[in-house]
C-alpha cells in the first residue's frame, strides 16, 4: 500500500516538476541570453554537421525498404535469432541492423514504423527500440576515435565494445521479469503482416519453403502499402526530414540545458553534465576540454571505460527522442533507461578487457586536448564520404546476423525437446 501511495504521489508530482524545470530554463535564458544563444548555436552546428548527414540517408532507406517488403522478408530470415536470443519478432532484424549502423533514434523510428504497420505489438516495439538504440559509428569512430584519441583504429575497437555491450544488454533485458503486455486483437503477437511473415501456415497445409515464405511476406507488405515509387520516395524524404527536425530541436534545447547546468554547478566536471544529458554534446565536450593527461595504463583504461559507459548510456536527450518516436506504442522512459544502464555497465566492464587491442591501435594515453571543435573536424573531413562505407558495414551486419540466425536455428533444431 505504501509503495502504491509513493507511486501515485510521484505521478502527481511529475507535471509540477516538469513545469518547474521549464520555468527555470526560461528564467535562465532571460538572465543569460548571450551564453544561451551560443549554446543553441553549438547545438545547431552539431546537428547540421554530424547528426543530420549521418541519419538522413538511413531514415529514407528504412522507410523505402519497409514499404517494399524487404524488412518483412528479412524478418522471416532472422526469425530464429530474434525470437531465441532477444525474444522479439523476426521483423525486428532490420531494425537492429539499422540501429547498429545509423545510430539513434533510427532504431526507434523503425520500430515505430513496424508497430504502425501491425508488424509488432506495442510492447515488442518498445523492447525492439531499446535493443536497437546504439550510438552512430560516425560519432564513435570519427568524433571519439579520430578526434579525441587521434586513432581511428581505437575508435573501431570502441565501436565493437559498444555493439557487444548493447547486444548483451538486450539478451539480459529479454530475460528480466516484466509485466505481461495486453494481448493484441486476434490473440497473437504478429511477427509481420501476414502469416507467412510470422513463419506460420494454416492448419492442414504443409509448411512452405523459406524462399516462399520470404516472398509471401514481402508481397503482403507491398500490397498493404500500395504506394507508387515516386510517391514513396517523396513521402520518405519528407518524413525523414521532419523526424530530423525534431531531433535537432532536442539537441538544441539540451545544449542550452547543458550550458545552464554548467553555470549552476561550476564545480561539476566539464564533460559529466553533457554526457549524462546529450551524448553528441558530451563527445564534443570530451574532445575540446582538457582531460587529465596520464601515462598510467590503468588510469587511461579507466578513462576509456567511463567514455564507453557514457556512450552506452547515450544521454537523456537520446532516450527522450526514442520514447517520443514510440509515442503511438505508449512506451515508458523507465524500462528504456534501465536497459541503457545495463548497456553502460557492460561497456564499462568490457572496455578494460580490450585495453590491449586499444594500446596496439596506438592509444597509449589520452591527449590533453583534442584541439578543434568536433563540428569543424567533421565538416572538414566531408562526413558524406563515410556514407558508402556505412552502407557497406550495414550489408556486412545483415549477412552476419543471417549467419548467426542460421547457427541459432541449427542449434535449437538439434536440441532434444523437453
Amino acid at each position: 500500500m505504501n509503495l502504491f501511495k509513493i507511486k501515485r504521489t510521484a505521478a502527481s508530482a511529475l507535471p509540477l516538476l516538469s513545469g518547474a524545470l521549464a520555468i527555470l530554463l526560461a528564467v535562465s535564458i532571460i538572465l543569460a541570453p548571450e551564453s544561451s544563444f551560443a549554446a543553441s548555436l553549438q547545438g545547431v552546428k552539431l546537428w547540421w554537421t554530424l547528426v543530420f548527414p549521418a541519419l538522413l540517408p538511413f531514415l529514407i532507406l528504412s522507410e523505402m525498404l519497409s514499404a517494399s517488403g524487404f524488412v518483412h522478408a528479412l524478418g522471416v530470415l532472422l526469425s530464429p535469432l530474434m525470437t531465441r536470443l532477444f525474444r522479439l519478432p523476426g521483423a525486428g532484424g532490420w531494425t537492429l541492423a539499422l540501429g547498429l549502423t545509423a545510430g539513434f533514434p533510427a532504431g526507434a523510428e523503425s520500430a515505430a514504423k513496424l508497430h504502425k504497420q501491425g508488424g509488432v505489438t506495442a510492447d515488442a516495439a518498445a523492447r525492439l527500440a531499446s535493443l536497437a538504440h546504439f550510438a552512430s559509428p560516425v560519432t564513435i569512430v570519427i568524433v571519439i576515435g579520430t578526434g579525441l584519441l587521434h586513432s581511428p583504429e581505437a575508435g573501431y575497437v570502441l565501436l565493437g565494445v559498444h555493439w557487444a555491450a548493447g547486444l548483451l544488454a538486450g539478451v539480459t533485458a529479454a530475460r528480466l521479469p516484466r509485466q505481461a503486455a495486453p494481448a493484441p486483437a486476434g490473440g497473437a503477437d504478429p511477427a509481420a503482416p501476414g502469416s507467412a511473415a510470422a513463419g506460420q501456415t494454416p492448419r492442414g497445409r504443409t509448411r512452405a519453403s523459406l524462399p516462399a515464405r520470404m516472398h509471401q511476406a514481402a508481397a503482403d507488405a507491398r500490397a498493404a502499402d500500395g504506394r507508387s515509387f515516386g510517391k514513396l520516395l517523396g513521402e520518405s524524404v519528407t518524413a525523414a526530414v521532419a523526424r530530423l527536425m525534431v531531433v535537432g530541436g532536442f539537441i538544441i534545447i539540451f545544449a542550452v540545458a547543458v550550458n545552464i547546468l554548467g553555470a549552476l554547478l561550476p564545480l561539476l566536471p566539464a564533460a559529466l553534465g553533457p554526457a549524462l544529458l546529450e551524448m553528441h554534446l558530451g563527445a564534443n565536450a570530451l574532445a575540446v576540454s582538457p582531460l587529465p593527461a596520464t601515462t598510467q595504463p590503468s588510469t587511461s583504461a579507466l578513462t576509456l571505460a567511463l567514455m564507453s559507459a557514457a556512450l552506452g548510456w547515450s544521454g537523456i536527450c537520446a532516450q527522450l527522442q526514442a520514447v517520443t518516436a514510440l509515442r503511438p506504442a505508449n512506451a515508458a522512459l523507465r524500462p528504456f533507461a534501465v536497459q541503457r544502464a545495463l548497456h553502460a555497465l557492460y561497456a564499462f566492464a568490457l572496455t578494460p578487457l580490450c585495453w590491449k587491442s586499444l594500446s596496439a591501435a596506438g592509444t597509449q594515453a589520452l591527449p590533453a586536448s583534442a584541439g578543434a571543435d568536433v563540428s569543424v573536424r567533421t565538416q572538414a573531413g566531408n562526413l558524406w564520404s563515410f556514407i558508402p562505407g556505412l552502407l557497406g558495414l550495414q550489408a556486412m551486419l545483415l549477412i552476419g546476423l543471417t549467419l548467426l540466425s542460421a547457427i541459432v536455428y541449427v542449434i535449437y533444431r538439434r536440441r532434444p525437446a523437453g
